[in-house]
């Protein structure tokens, strides 16, 4: 579990990097699967929103152990799995990720989400690693974001410039395998990657149960946005049971 003072940083900053990394051999098995996704689904370079949907294996590092101890510790011990991304950012010619609220994208009443982020590569700001906003998501409020269809960005929300202080961004540097945790409020973002080496990283999205997935409210959100339709997910109870009594586990695919 998260130490006291681990929570107290989540909760304080938005994020938190916890004493835990994944084995060399389980990061070994990360980036054969996503090899093997790339080979059938080369559309995925960069970014895929949605690896389960292709490919179960990846639910495999969604159940371990010490992963969902560390996620019990801020959402508590009824949570499930909602949705799995990887973002590749292969070297020289890996995209941005533009500044942005999960939020924004997610159809999930209350908002409430944790976000595992797990380093398949070293990452740094050389070859584009995750910056963060600290303390920015304790408000509890959405900021105001804008439609920017740039081909070149993994994501198409992007915060208005005048919402936030870009020169407060602190990078999270991270070595293969250790992992971060994020509040689905903090404001985050991404550089290119024009360096020689990959930064894979691996992400892995868990709501409280007490919120309700809302398939109706993706579809609608994507119409009018543009946003991935996160309708057809299919949601994994990992621990305890659904307090809300109305989100659906069924298999969808």
């Amino acid at each position: 579990m998260l130490s006291s003072s681990e929570i107290e940083s989540y909760h304080q900053d938005g994020f938190v990097i916890p004493d835990f990394r994944i084995d060399e051999q389980t990061l070994e098995q990360i980036r054969s699967d996503h090899e093997r996704l790339l080979k059938k689904h080369p559309e995925f370079l960069n970014y895929c929103p949605n690896v389960l949907a292709y490919d179960l294996s990846f639910l495999n590092y969604a159940r371990i152990p010490e992963i969902l101890d560390l996620v019990e510790s801020v959402l508590g011990p009824d949570f499930a799995l909602w949705n799995s991304s990887f973002f590749a950012k292969p070297a020289e010619k890996g995209q941005a990720t533009p500044w942005h609220q999960d939020g924004e994208y997610w159809p999930i009443r209350p908002l409430a989400t944790c976000t595992v982020w797990i380093a398949v590569d070293a990452a740094n700001t050389e070859n584009g690693c995750l910056q963060v906003i600290r303390g920015s998501h304790r408000s509890k409020k959405l900021f105001r974001h804008q439609t920017n269809p740039d081909p070149e960005l993994t994501l198409n929300q992007e915060l208005l410039k005048e919402e936030f202080d870009e020169s407060n961004a602190v990078s999270m540097e991270l070595e293969a395998g250790m992992i971060s945790l994020h509040d689905v409020y903090l404001v985050h973002g991404s550089a290119v990657n024009r360096s020689s080496r990959s930064r894979r990283g691996l992400t892995l999205r868990f709501m409280p149960t007490s919120s309700v997935f809302d398939r109706e409210w993706s579809s609608r959100m994507a119409r009018e946005k543009g946003l991935v339709d996160h309708a057809e997910r299919t949601l994994f109870l990992m621990r305890g049971k659904d307090l809300s009594g109305e989100n659906d586990f069924r298999l969808r695919w």
